[in-house]
């Protein structure tokens, strides 16, 4: 509580009490009361005044510095109304039920919100499990044709496939600790996994695979690991440059085992490492590209909070360089396959 504020607030009652104080010592002068008596009654009436005010500021600056720090503690602060105790002055109780009121109000807003966005995720879950049928009817019906323009339709399909688990993501990322299933993995399973879910995207544009030490398996969410892959995948034929090469290999630290996926690609500008896993952030060669939206890197780092798993730019002299680290303990122990 301001003590200017609270001094200036009580002028008014102040200069009520000094013509009283007047108003009495001329009624003492009037009926013969010495000087000395007067003076004396005016200071003990200035000291009451004064100490009784000084008083009631110490206790109710207390007290509402006290309720100030509960509220600034609070996660959720509009839930003030709540917690604290319900005032004694007759004047406070009126602010304190307008506080519960508008935090009432606020909860049933939220409540609003959140039922509104979930039942968007679930149409937008839906809509996507829906649309996955005829994307893999149509790749069915390309892969029994021959033909390059077959071939070419079949890598569009795997974009739309890619964009279409991109927004399912995006949904759940919310909730995402709903669709854990966290077990032992082969690194190679899921690498191999993930390349083939994006083969006719390689094969148009060229791109050699290669794979060293993958032979190794954690603990971790297989399906959330291959989204992941196949953004890292996506983002290296986006930013390629001629004769597009891949690789994958992990090594065994201490304490931790780290997947590395490194292209030979146009690479990440010094300036924008710092911001590639913003929501949006297309960078200097998404600019070029127009083809980046720049929100894959920013669900994988998402879903690597959520899997307790480090996703980092590496340094690299050509091209770029992601690593994935699975840390180890005594619950989530790492052994080769």
């Amino acid at each position: 509580m301001n003590g200017g504020k609270y001094w200036e607030n009580r002028i008014p009652f102040l200069l009520a009490n000094g013509i009283g104080m007047a108003a009495l010592f001329i009624f003492l002068l009037a009926n013969g009361n010495p000087w000395d008596v007067c003076l004396l009654i005016g200071a003990v009436w200035i000291l009451a005044l004064a100490g009784s005010l000084t008083a009631v500021y110490l206790f109710r600056k207390k007290r509402l510095d006290k309720l100030l720090d509960t509220g600034r503690q609070l996660e959720k602060s509009y839930l003030i109304g709540e917690v604290m105790a319900p005032p004694e002055r007759a004047e406070e109780a009126v602010y304190y039920e307008l506080l519960r009121l508008s935090g009432k109000s606020m909860l049933e807003e939220i409540e609003d919100i959140r039922r509104e966005k979930e039942e968007y995720r679930e149409y937008i879950e839906q809509w996507i499990h829906e649309v996955k049928t005829p994307i893999t009817a149509a790749k069915l019906l390309c892969e029994n044709q021959k033909g390059a323009p077959f071939r070419q339709t079949l890598g569009e399909l795997e974009k739309i496939g890619r964009y279409t688990e991109q927004a399912l993501y995006y949904a759940k990322i919310g909730c995402a600790e709903k669709d854990y299933l966290v077990r032992e993995v082969s690194l190679s399973g899921m690498v191999h996994r993930a390349v083939a879910e994006n083969k006719y995207l390689l094969l148009e544009n060229q791109a050699a695979v290669e794979t060293e030490n993958l032979d190794i398996l954690v603990y971790t969410d297989e399906k959330w690991i291959i989204f992941i892959l196949n953004q890292l995948i996506a983002n290296s034929v986006k930013y390629k440059r001629e004769n597009l090469k891949l690789e994958f290999y992990a090594r065994e630290e201490k304490g931790k085992v780290r997947l590395f996926i490194r292209d030979n690609g146009m690479g990440i500008p010094q300036e924008d490492l710092p911001r590639i896993f913003e929501k949006g952030f297309t960078g200097s060669n998404g600019r070029e590209q127009q083809s980046s939206t720049g929100i894959g890197l920013y669900l994988c780092i998402r879903l690597c909070q959520k899997l307790g798993i480090e996703i980092h730019p590496e340094k690299t002299e050509e091209g770029a360089l992601f690593s994935l680290t699975f840390y180890i303990n005594s619950y989530n122990s790492v052994r080769t396959s």
